[in-house]
């Protein structure tokens, strides 16, 4: 499982962990696994999707901006909602 915290200037956004997430990035939407190498990468205004359970429903978050810094299956985006 992957471990995402989503930090906006207010406060945290969402904790938690998650077994997929898909991030909008400045050159279209991408994928993050466990065992994800590590990446840093920036975000446009889309959705961030956040799968619980394989197949599962996902939680969406609209977002404006940000980036994301993947590491070790620790994933933080600070992002602008």
């Amino acid at each position: 499982m992957l471990k995402i915290r989503m930090i906006s200037p207010s406060g945290i956004v969402y904790q938690g962990e998650c077994s997929r997430i898909v991030f909008p990035g400045e050159v279209g939407r991408f994928e993050v696994l466990p065992k994800h190498a590590p990446i840093i990468s920036s975000l446009v205004e889309g959705e961030i999707e956040c799968y619980v359970a394989s197949g599962g429903e996902a939680r969406r978050i609209a977002i404006r901006s940000g980036f994301v810094e993947v590491k070790a299956d620790q994933i933080t985006a600070c992002v602008e909602i």
